[in-house]
């Protein structure tokens, strides 16, 4: 989310009147490669760019042939293979070992609907999200870069431009927003053939820190470098001014409680074993699907048998949410490292990973 946000902000700066602009978005990836589906590119006429879509080997091909798109104001999907060794492939020698389809668009700045307007209006979204795009069509529709926000059936019925293929596309959306992962889908009859990338766009995670201590602006600083939302809940007389450039602060004392959803990772930081025995119980009652508990493990365990003891006694969900003692065993010791395993562990949680070494994973880096 947090390339989506730069280029919502770069697009805002564009002058339409002197510049044109095109966005590049990766929408197939086969085989290895560094970014993968939806990693975008903004690109102005004048040479400028914003984002990325590859380790830096691409980028260069793409603007120019962003800009030619520009020229002629007409999409275009182009194909970088790098998994052959023919020389005169963008890339190749550079180990990635993939196939990478990437989808260039004009931008027309008085278009309501086009992508990056479309990405704005869900930049702040806290539920899944889906966009169509099409990526393959026949020649003669002009269909091709045609991108929709999914709202609801009866609306993506209604906007589909491929009639006959609109009920078979929602049922593949479905398909996405279940896995929650972008998808590829191709529909074809004797007459026409139509590639549709669906892209399912999650909620940036959402960190709410309960503490007030020096350890508390690492983590917040971490979190928002990443794109993160970072909320402090503590008393605001009691922290350096440095955590609002980074995080929304909230005053514990007060009846205003932090926005907490499925994709909110909880960490409880207050070094004090009443609060953070007085905190857990309530965040147990959220939808938080990461809660951190600093501290050895028998400081956890002992919160844990003392709520049992008055009744409220952790369900098998709960234990699966609740990390303590939280964090990745990488040796950390300071503020800043201890923040950093805590970081790597909340991003392992909310990708489905272990968090192991990658020399050890079975199969590829990208894949389930």
């Amino acid at each position: 989310m947090k390339e989506i946000r730069s280029i919502i902000k770069a697009y805002e700066s564009i002058d339409f009147n002197t510049t044109k602009a095109a966005l590049a978005t990766v929408v197939r990836v086969e085989g290895s490669s560094y970014r993968r589906t939806g990693a975008r590119m903004l690109i102005m006429d004048d040479g400028n760019f914003f984002g990325g879509i590859s380790g830096g080997c691409l980028e260069g091909d793409t603007l120019r042939r962003a800009q030619k798109a520009i020229f002629q104001n007409k999409p275009s999907v182009i194909t970088y293979d790098t998994s052959q060794d023919d020389g005169h492939q963008i890339g190749v020698g550079l180990g990635c070992n993939g196939i990478i389809d990437v989808m260039i668009t004009p931008i027309n700045a008085l278009d309501e609907t086009n992508p990056v307007r479309l990405l704005s209006s869900i930049a702040a979204t806290r539920i899944p999200r889906i966009m169509v795009s099409i990526i393959q069509c026949n020649e003669e529709t002009d269909l091709l870069g045609k991108t929709i926000l999914y709202e609801n059936r009866k609306q993506f019925i209604n906007a589909f431009p491929v009639k006959e293929f609109a009920e078979l596309a929602e049922q593949a959306i479905q398909q996405a927003l279940h896995d929650q992962e972008s998808k590829i889908a191709l529909y074809q009859d004797k007459l026409s053939e139509y590639k549709v990338f669906i892209e399912a766009i999650l909620p940036a995670v959402r960190v709410v820190i309960y503490g007030s201590n020096y350890d508390i602006y690492a983590l917040a600083q971490i979190a928002n470098e990443l794109g993160w939302n970072v909320t402090v809940v503590t008393n605001p007389s009691k922290v350096q001014k440095s955590i609002f450039a980074v995080a929304e602060v909230l005053d514990n004392k007060s009846e205003l409680a932090p926005v907490i959803d499925h994709y909110t990772a909880v960490m409880l930081m207050s070094h004090d074993y009443k609060s953070d025995f007085n905190n857990l119980q309530t965040i147990l009652k959220s939808e938080a699907s990461y809660i951190g508990l600093l501290g050895p493990r028998k400081r956890s365990e002992k919160i844990f048998n003392e709520m049992a003891a008055i009744g409220m006694g952790l369900s098998e969900h709960d234990y699966l949410r609740i990390y303590g003692p939280c964090g990745l065993d990488i040796g950390a010791t300071t503020p800043e490292e201890i923040a950093l395993s805590v970081v790597a562990e909340i991003r392992a949680h909310f990708a489905g990973r272990q968090g192991m070494s990658l020399r050890l994973r079975q199969g590829t880096i990208y894949g389930n």
